[in-house]
């Protein structure tokens, strides 16, 4: 597989770190989580940090960018404390996603079509410190040619609704979201945005997804941390590896 085709695959960390937070203290470590993906073979990190804390934290940002041999993806809120906090550490990437106190996990996309001048000012001094700036929105046309307008370079599509048809046995919803995605990864793709795709995604769901050519990235995190305690962090990973892989044929490491 060459470099133009290969799909990575960014673990994602948070629910370590929710398991730690459940009890305060230190253990386990999210930081341990990310060598030991890292080793697994996963491509990057990615880490949300939340305005509220309630998983990933200050230290742990810290700690990642100290630490790690592959890149890291930086969720964050649109906001002026985080910008901040990216623009100090520089990232190799930063992913814009929407934030809401009282949700459980990312509900749906960024609305990027109504918030165009706000974000392309917001984003403008993110690219300008050298990090990759994605914007995380659903599988619709207006976000996607609104997310190319602001100067984002990547989009990440939102699988939730996919992956939630398909839990719950609704074939027609599943195929109808499955054939959006596929459609929106090409139209991105044709206006030059690099594309990624995650949330929800697991064993079941993940291979559909992985086979669209245009797809660069898959980000998946809450799956393979539960499925870690079964079979291992680094078993979970390699899994998913596999799966993503067979979906695309012989892969051909390269660098991010």
């Amino acid at each position: 597989m060459t470099a133009e085709t290969e799909l990575r695959l960014g673990v994602n960390i948070d629910h370590v770190a929710t398991v730690r937070n459940a009890r305060g203290g230190n253990y386990p470590d999210p930081l341990r989580a990310a060598k030991l993906a890292e080793e697994a073979g996963a491509d990057g990190i990615t880490a949300h940090l939340r305005e509220d804390r309630r998983h990933i934290s200050d230290a742990d940002i810290e700690g990642l960018m100290d630490s790690l041999g592959v890149p890291l993806n930086f969720e964050m809120a649109a906001t002026a404390e985080m910008q901040q906090i990216a623009l100090r550490h520089r990232p190799h990437a930063v992913c814009i996603v929407p934030e809401k106190r009282e949700e459980r996990t990312t509900e749906g996309g960024l609305e990027v079509a109504r918030e165009e001048n706000r974000l392309a000012h917001f984003i403008a001094p993110l690219r300008d410190a050298g990090c990759r700036v994605s914007i995380f929105i659903a599988a619709d046309n207006r976000q996607v040619e609104a997310a190319h307008r602001i100067g984002a370079q990547v989009i990440e599509l939102h699988t939730g609704a996919y992956c939630d048809a398909h839990a719950e046995g609704r074939e027609e919803d599943r195929d109808r979201e499955l054939a959006c995605l596929r459609e929106m990864s090409a139209y991105a793709h044709s206006l030059g945005l690099e594309v990624h795709a995650g949330h929800g995604l697991t064993y079941d769901t993940v291979t559909p997804v992985a086979a669209f050519p245009e797809l660069r990235e898959l980000n998946i995190g809450h799956f393979i941390i539960g499925e870690a305690i079964f079979r291992g962090l680094v078993p979970a990973i390699a899994e998913m590896r596999r799966l993503m892989d067979a979906a695309r044929g012989p892969r051909q490491r390269s660098a991010v």
